[in-house]
């Protein structure tokens, strides 16, 4: 089978299911594993995917995904030109279990799709406290974008012992006002900044904004955290690692 990956989710999870053998192609975003993506044609980003170089490659199956808005138009190109696709458009990590089992079906790998998910979920416990720490994971700085109920991880700072105390909000994620996140007075900042690379997130940003002082997770050193939009944002196996960085901050948050 000759398979492109059109997002680096999915580009992951089809490595993580020992399949990379069989990539001929992936997206510009895609970086994981680097030693096989590297020597990969890299044929655009989301909305700039360079369709008529997809079709060059003949790939037999495409992977792609709703997950960016806009992606319907790249799918619609793809689906028009022919190629057959497989479309993931996860919201919750039940969602994300499925496709993962989806993928190893259409790979021809059933087994090992079921026993990624069973890895994944045994590496992501749930912790249960009295009085879980809030916890604004922010998706963007300016403004502030978070997740909301439905995503995935709202149910990782769950998972990992925290809440979001926007979780019940009917939506994927929902811009916030400094009046709205100050009334909330979340105990833990997280900066997941979508495309910006987690060296170049600036705690300074959050402590900075108007109001903010009076935060309790702005009277602590370690309250205001980067963890990689890599390891949040993507609906794939590494999410397994933002969980561990999440359950760090709940547990220091339980301590302190």
């Amino acid at each position: 089978m000759r398979l492109f990956s059109h997002t680096c989710s999915n580009t992951e999870i089809v490595c993580a299911l020992g399949c990379a053998e069989l990539l001929v192609g992936v997206d510009t975003d895609s970086d994981y594993p680097p030693d096989v993506v590297g020597a990969l044609p890299k044929l655009g980003r989301d909305l700039e995917l360079d369709v008529a170089g997809v079709i060059a490659l003949q790939p037999d199956l495409v992977l792609t995904s709703l997950t960016v808005p806009g992606h319907e138009r790249i799918v619609a190109e793809l689906e028009q030109a022919g190629l057959h696709t497989l479309v993931c458009d996860p919201l919750n990590l039940e969602d994300i279990y499925g496709d993962i089992r989806r993928i190893a079906q259409a790979l021809g790998v059933t087994p090992r799709g079921e026993e990624l998910v069973t890895r994944m979920r045994a590496a992501m416990p749930p912790m249960v406290l009295p009085r879980p720490p809030k916890i604004l994971l922010e998706w963007w700085p300016k403004p502030v974008i978070a997740p909301a109920r439905h995503s995935w991880a709202t149910d990782l700072i769950v998972l990992a012992g925290g809440v979001n105390p926007w979780g019940e909000l009917e939506a994927k994620s929902a811009p916030l006002s400094d009046a709205q996140i100050i009334e909330a007075a979340p105990d833990a900042v997280v900066m997941s900044w979508c495309g910006v690379k987690e060296e170049n997130y600036r705690t300074g940003i959050v402590r900075r904004r108007p109001g903010w002082e009076q935060l309790p997770a702005l009277r602590h050193d370690d309250r205001i955290v980067p963890i990689s939009e890599a390891w949040l944002g993507r609906p794939g196996p590494r999410l397994v690692e933002g969980y561990r960085r999440l359950r760090e901050l709940v547990e220091r948050c339980v301590e302190s």
